[in-house]
């Protein structure tokens, strides 16, 4: 049977390869985003699509009542949506404070806030038993991002997915996190990657290459199946062993 996928950040990276994961299976998708014309080129056969700043309040009510509309019930919901605040203008202050609390507020309000809102919107819809919630972290969670701010953002993340788990299990519901370390082949690292700085995340994993999209969706899509069923509050590292260090 065709289950209802609602996946933030669902036109670009590993949240777009998570989608081509769900939708190969027959399942229907819903891919959120802030940026429309994004949505629209992803691709994903059969999609839906809705753009929206998931990080405000009043959006985020806009997206639970078209998913009532569109889905009625949803089977897994996947938070892919986030970022280092890329897409948003910097701070205009010359005060090097300002420029902290900018950098803080945006990335907690894009990695954080935003899985918040919507799960607590559309928690009450998600299938009971069967439901899935899951949660793309970070690699950074555990060994910092430079600034703090990113990875600040991500690990908060953890304790509200073991809260979650924990109030959601008795309805038949899991709870994970997935935390990729270096993963090619997404807007997230720019362009262009300093050819030194892609060696050295490289050589932290134990396998000796780079992530790809498809590595996490496989594993989302593993979570999200009946096989994992007993499988909750867990945090997955798909970082090749980076998280370990060498």
């Amino acid at each position: 049977m065709a289950r209802n996928v609602v996946i933030s950040g669902g036109g670009t990276g590993i949240g777009l390869a998570t989608a081509h994961a769900f939708a190969a299976d027959g399942d229907r998708v819903l891919l959120l985003g802030r940026r429309a014309e994004v949505l629209e080129k992803a691709g994903v056969e059969g999609a839906l699509s809705h753009a929206a700043d998931l990080g405000d309040p009043a959006a985020v009510r806009g997206v639970a009542r078209f998913v009532a509309e569109e889905f009625g019930t949803v089977d897994v919901l996947v938070h892919g949506a986030g970022g280092t605040g890329q897409l948003e203008p910097p701070s205009d202050s010359d005060d090097p404070l300002d420029r902290v609390a900018h950098n803080w507020t945006v990335n907690f309000r894009g990695n954080t806030l935003s899985a918040a809102l919507l799960t607590e919107a559309l928690k009450d819809r998600l299938a009971s038993p069967g439901g899935r919630i899951l949660f793309v972290s970070s690699i950074a969670a555990y060994r910092g991002s430079g600034s703090g701010a990113y990875a600040g953002a991500k690990a908060a993340l953890h304790p509200y997915a073991h809260d979650l788990a924990r109030e959601l299990g008795p309805r038949g519901v899991t709870v994970n996190v997935v935390a990729p370390g270096y993963v090619e082949d997404t807007g997230f690292f720019g362009e262009a990657i300093d050819p030194a700085r892609r060696e050295r995340l490289i050589g932290d994993t134990s396998t000796g290459r780079a992530g790809t999209p498809g590595d996490v969706a496989a594993t989302l899509h593993w979570l999200a199946s009946p096989g994992a069923g007993h499988v909750t509050s867990q945090i997955i590292q798909v970082n090749g062993g980076a998280e370990r260090g060498h």
